[in-house]
């Protein structure tokens, strides 16, 4: 019988994740183009239950641009282009075994479909890769975390144009071919499964005038272009360099059926295949799957699939699955498909459900069905942090809930999952990407700015920062 890993590999990846777009700020130095991220305003007033903003016409773009007056937090977010190494020294203070962070694209392509890269936005990222590399903290790189160039989204509609995918290719090339012998983990899209109900949000880059066709179509046209993206990816990655890593990258969304009444069960299960597993199934299993063939047709939903899109799908799947996880939902049959909190577990601020066993089904879940390594690429908790008078921040409640979440990891590895990193959202205090607020804060490093950017930006250590010490020197037997 094949003997069981009984706790965390020796090699395992403990780290934490960060988005180029919600910590760089720099959103117009050394050559920058604007991006998606960039013309998104801080609310007056914002619901923390919900995601604003990344979905305008035209002309709203035009006039944030033009506008001198409101605060756009993710252009200045909290430098991290300009502090990077005190940050990653910060890292490694903690035994970081990974960083997880993202390229953001017009940093590289001001407006994407040059020819040429930007010189001056790639010597940042050979410093930061080299930074990284230099305290022995492995690079895991996002390609496209919500950072697409601005112009690509107003004279390309973003995904839903064909043209993208070589726009993007090329993006990849040149980071593949100078980073080969420094980047061994690549993520090409960000939770890619999430673009198909979150239209209105930065991954598709489409504008909120541009649905002069049948919307669904549109989207799931865009989202397709996406999967082809990535595929021919990872084919230009393995023809550079075969011992590059590339993975995919899920948004969990997984819901549990309300009871246990069969016509329950079954919504619950058609609602997971769509959200949950259609990206995965397609970039591992490498096609599109029946379940997804036949609500096209049940939804009059037209996408134009190439043959040889079904052959760069078929002949290139990824190396590895990655995904985030935050919370579950619960879903009935009679309630329009929209999940609902379930009622018997605590939830925070933000109304995000805190369910450590349903990171260890999901980890099972994912692994019964792909038998794919698996990378956890972002976890936490959102919370309002306290700075004491003494300049302390003591966040158990953060501490509790990451505790609970890497013991129900360590479970699924006993149960014969092969999980090889953790990075938790995050490592350090960002913008938030649901609202562009700073006061809902992931980190364990305390970034002193409010949610008008306003105060020193100094970085402080929260509890949770000697805790995950802790439990990185100890390879998660300290918890």
């Amino acid at each position: 019988m094949k003997e069981l890993q009984n706790g965390f590999p020796k090699d395992f990846l403990w780290g934490g994740a960060i988005a180029a777009n919600q910590a760089e700020g720099a959103w117009d130095a050394e050559g920058k183009g604007p991006g998606l991220a960039d013309v998104e305003i801080l609310p007056e007033k914002y619901s923390r239950q919900n995601i604003v903003g990344f979905y305008h016409t035209k002309e709203e773009i035009e006039k944030a641009l033009s506008d001198k007056e409101g605060y756009y937090p993710r252009r200045s977010a909290i430098d991290f282009y300009h502090r990077f190494e005190e940050d990653l020294e910060l890292m490694k203070g903690m035994g970081f075994k990974c960083f997880r962070t993202s390229f953001n694209w017009p940093r590289i392509f001001p407006k994407g479909n040059e020819a040429e890269p930007n010189e001056a936005g790639l010597k940042f990222y050979d410093r930061l890769i080299d930074s990284m590399l230099e305290k022995n903290i492995e690079p895991v790189m996002t390609i496209s975390h919500y950072e697409m160039p601005l112009y690509l989204a107003t004279e390309y509609n973003g995904w839903r144009s064909r043209e993208t995918i070589d726009f993007f290719l090329n993006l990849c090339r040149v980071l593949f071919e100078r980073y080969q012998n420094k980047v061994k983990y690549w993520i090409i899209i960000n939770q890619v499964n999430m673009a198909k109900d979150w239209s209105e949000f930065a991954s598709l880059g489409m504008l909120k005038d541009s649905f002069a066709d049948d919307r669904n179509s549109a989207v799931y046209q865009a989202l397709h272009h996406q999967l082809v993206a990535s595929a021919k990816a990872k084919k230009l990655a393995k023809e550079i360099s075969p011992k590059m890593q590339i993975g995919m990258m899920n948004g969990e969304d997984f819901v549990y059926p309300a009871t246990c009444k069969p016509e329950d069960v079954f919504a619950a299960m058609e609602r997971n295949r769509m959200n949950n597993y259609f990206c995965s199934d397609v970039l591992v299993r490498g096609e599109y799957p029946g379940y997804v063939c036949k609500y096209f047709k049940d939804h009059h939903i037209t996408v134009e699939i190439t043959e040889e899109d079904e052959k760069v799908l078929k002949e290139n799947t990824v190396d590895f699955l990655s995904f985030s996880y935050y919370f579950t939902q619960t879903l009935s049959a009679g309630d329009a498909k929209r999940p609902q909190p379930n009622p018997y577990i605590e939830k925070s601020i933000w109304g995000w459900a805190t369910d450590p066993l349903g990171l260890r089904h999901s980890l099972n879940q994912y692994w019964d069905r792909y038998g794919l390594p698996i990378f956890i690429a972002e976890n936490g908790l959102g919370a309002l942090d306290e700075v004491t008078e003494d300049g302390k921040i003591h966040d158990q409640y953060r501490i509790d809930y990451l505790a609970a979440h890497i013991k129900a990891i360590k479970e699924a590895i006993k149960d014969g999952v092969q999980v090889f990193g953790y990075a938790s959202w995050g490592s350090i205090d960002i913008i938030s990407c649901s609202q562009g607020e700073m006061s809902k804060r992931y980190g364990y490093i305390y970034v002193d700015l409010d949610d008008r950017g306003k105060g020193s930006g100094k970085r402080l250590k929260k509890d949770s920062y000697y805790w995950y010490q802790k439990v990185i020197e100890s390879n998660g037997e300290i918890i």
